[in-house]
């Protein structure tokens, strides 16, 4: 497998003045919208935790570049904060609300993070989605999300996602076969599990698919 473990950071609690404002706008407008509408599978991570990991990225340049992509950025709290840091920052969200929401509190605060409406998964990536199983929450369509940004997978330095337990290693696979090696993951499991990972080798990309007729 060419994934191989890197040590995280120490938790650093001093957050810069903005940082704090932004995450505390976040979490007032996520507790409201959290009353007003359902999204089941719309749970934050640490964002505090995320952050020191982010910036520890950032400060050591352990990331080949500086193109961050968050897979699954709900209320784009994470893609906010990679773009505070310095990173030019995507989210790609499949829920509309979650991306108009995303869209506000960014640019509320003027950071410069952009956000796509649509899957994540790239396109021949459907396999791998159907052979991990059922899932409710990760569409097994792709679509036209890297186009609109105007990037591919491998484009990207670092990925950041948070995967429901059953969706890990679809994550994992996803990201070995479209990144580039260097390329960083950053997954968050709940509670302060956090893990990073680096891509240490290339991996064959499944064939595109042609369109006929």
């Amino acid at each position: 497998m060419p994934l191989v473990e890197l040590p995280l950071p120490r938790s650093n609690t001093d957050l810069p003045r903005d940082v704090r404002m932004f995450l505390r706008a976040a979490d007032r407008r996520i507790e409201d919208f959290q009353h007003s509408i359902c999204i089941p599978a719309f749970v934050p991570s640490d964002f505090p935790r995320v952050y020191d990991v982010l910036q520890s990225i950032a400060a050591e340049s352990l990331a080949p570049g500086q193109r961050v992509c968050e897979w699954g950025s709900g209320f784009g709290v994470v893609t906010g904060l990679a773009a505070m840091l310095g990173f030019e920052a995507w989210g790609i969200e499949i829920e509309p609300q979650l991306v108009d929401a995303a869209r506000k509190l960014c640019g509320d605060f003027d950071v410069p993070a952009e956000f796509i409406h649509g899957s994540f998964i790239p396109r021949g990536g459907d396999d791998l989605v159907e052979a991990g199983g059922p899932s409710a929450w990760l569409t097994p369509e792709s679509d036209d999300s890297y186009e609109e940004i105007g990037l591919d997978p491998d484009d990207f330095d670092v990925v950041f996602t948070y995967p429901w337990p059953h969706e890990e290693e679809v994550m994992f696979r996803l990201f070995e076969r479209y990144t580039a090696p260097g390329a960083i993951l950053v997954t968050f499991h709940g509670a302060d599990d956090i893990r990073l990972r680096r891509k240490t080798s290339r991996t064959k990309k499944r064939p595109r698919r042609k369109n006929h007729g």
